[in-house]
């Protein structure tokens, strides 16, 4: 999006919005995919205040705030509608830019302090079963070439380390160490917050394989750069290329439903809590600020409820 002119609906605001993005970045240390979220929504929030009269921070209310977020949500200022998730996250970057501008002195007030976000039903997250998990592998080892073996690779990592497919594809070789008693992997996650994750036996063998005979291969066509995973041109693999892949191979592996990095992520906490690890264990494991993040794997289904209580209350068993 280009730079608001003195004309365009946001330009009220630029000064404090561009002050608390540049905030976010260095500061606090967001990712540009992350600060780009924020810009589009606090962006969209300018303009409805602006659609509103408002001119600074000073005239905002409370109710402005709050009639925003219905907007958001049903599409009422002639934007797309968000979905609750992506509501809760607009509402998110509003309070904490008028709580930014508060400390900043630009305004003595906060009208955003008490808005919250519309209910969500809490969903479980979706993992799939270990079946198919080994699909997935067998079907990232089809591709052709030395393809296979770098997609091979990419699957043992996001679903053996439960890495973020920004974390994986910004893997550098430095962050690889595989050829000791305990291999781990070094990952960058929000905020580039460094983790040490383990890495198991599987990923180990399919990294190995990868770095000796297909990354060289890969990294001919580039002008050298230190990512463990490249694309055919030698440049580090993109998010969108990561995504391709796995569902390149969940095709060829004849796994069923959508299939993102996601969905291994996921799939690597619960298979790690049904296994008897422990939430805080698998919490450092997925780099969460909160427990409480992680804990939603804990949650049952009323399938797996039924079926413990069938096998282990004594008036249930016939």
């Amino acid at each position: 999006m280009a730079d608001p002119t003195p004309e365009s609906p946001e330009a009220p605001f630029e000064v404090e919005l561009t002050e608390y993005l540049a905030h976010l970045g260095v500061e606090r240390g967001l990712s540009e995919h992350t600060l780009a979220a924020y810009r589009r929504d606090l962006r969209r929030y300018a303009r409805f205040l602006a659609s509103r009269g408002r001119t600074g921070f000073d005239q905002v209310v409370e109710e402005d705030v709050a009639s925003y977020v219905e907007a958001v949500r049903t599409g009422a200022d002639g934007g797309h509608p968000l979905s609750p998730t992506s509501t809760s996250r607009a509402v998110v970057a509003v309070r904490g830019w008028h709580r930014f501008s508060r400390l900043e002195g630009h305004t003595d007030t906060d009208p955003a302090a008490a808005v919250r976000p519309p209910g969500t039903t809490k969903r479980l997250p979706k993992a799939i079963a270990v079946e198919e998990v080994d699909k997935l592998l067998a079907g990232a080892s089809m591709a052709e070439g030395v393809l296979g073996l770098r997609d091979r690779a990419l699957v043992e990592v996001l679903y053996g380390t439960g890495a973020r497919i920004s974390e994986a594809v910004g893997l550098a070789v430095d962050d690889v160490d595989i050829d000791v008693q305990h291999p781990s992997l070094r990952l960058f996650g929000k905020g580039r917050k460094e983790r040490i994750v383990p890495v198991g036996r599987f990923a180990v063998e399919a990294l190995e394989a990868y770095l000796v005979r297909s990354r060289p291969v890969l990294a001919q066509s580039g002008r050298g750069n230190s990512a463990v995973f490249l694309n055919q041109r030698g440049n580090p693999l993109s998010r969108q290329s990561a995504w391709a892949v796995l569902q390149a191979a969940a095709e060829r592996g004849g796994v069923a439903g959508h299939i993102s990095p996601h969905t291994l992520r996921h799939s690597y906490a619960t298979h790690l809590l049904a296994g008897g690890a422990d939430v805080r264990v698998v919490q450092e494991l997925l780099g969460h600020a909160s427990v409480t993040t992680t804990q939603i794997y804990t949650m049952v289904t009323p399938d797996t409820l039924r079926e413990v209580y069938a096998a282990s209350h004594p008036r249930a068993r016939g």
